[in-house]
């Protein structure tokens, strides 16, 4: 959450001249309603089971950038099928700023009820194993604007692409 998945994502897949996917936005699409509303009908496990579902046919989706949710990495079928199929780039941003990026937002539901800067550190701690688990690079997605990340992103995927497996 707030790692710039969507607009660094975005702007990525722009520069590279490939599609976009979004997959909260693809599970609100195909649900007619929001993710918020998707936790409070049918939980956490619904919401999972379908993110694993969309993330499915998302990998299916030729030469797409592709910005999970960030509990994506919780199920151990999602990340095998992510690091088989897909180029996955784990994007780290400081606390501090992750905090400023949501400080507004209002529709995630793992924050409702909850301190933020507390609740954030607690799924960082869960999660953190499984993102570099996951990852086949880290980036930085805190420390340049969207485009100049997106041009840095893409000149580190270039040199990872050039280098023999």
């Amino acid at each position: 959450m707030g790692a710039g998945k969507t607009t660094l994502g975005q702007a990525l897949a722009a520069r590279l001249g490939r599609s976009f996917v979004d997959l909260d936005a693809r599970i609100e699409a195909e649900a007619g309603q929001t993710v918020a509303a998707i936790f409070a009908q049918e939980g956490e496990a619904g919401f999972r089971r379908r993110e694993a579902q969309a993330l499915a046919a998302a990998l299916e989706t030729a030469e797409a950038v592709i910005a999970t949710g960030g509990g994506a990495v919780l199920d151990a079928g999602n990340r095998a099928a992510m690091r088989a199929k897909a180029t996955v780039v784990y994007l780290t941003v400081a606390p501090a700023l992750q905090l400023e990026r949501l400080r507004d937002d209002r529709s995630r539901p793992l924050l409702e009820g909850a301190d933020p800067a507390a609740r954030l550190a607690q799924l960082q701690a869960q999660r953190e194993p499984l993102y570099r688990e996951a990852a086949h690079l880290l980036f930085d997605a805190g420390t340049l604007a969207p485009d100049a990340a997106a041009a840095a992103l893409a000149a580190r995927l270039a040199e990872r692409e050039a280098v023999p497996a």
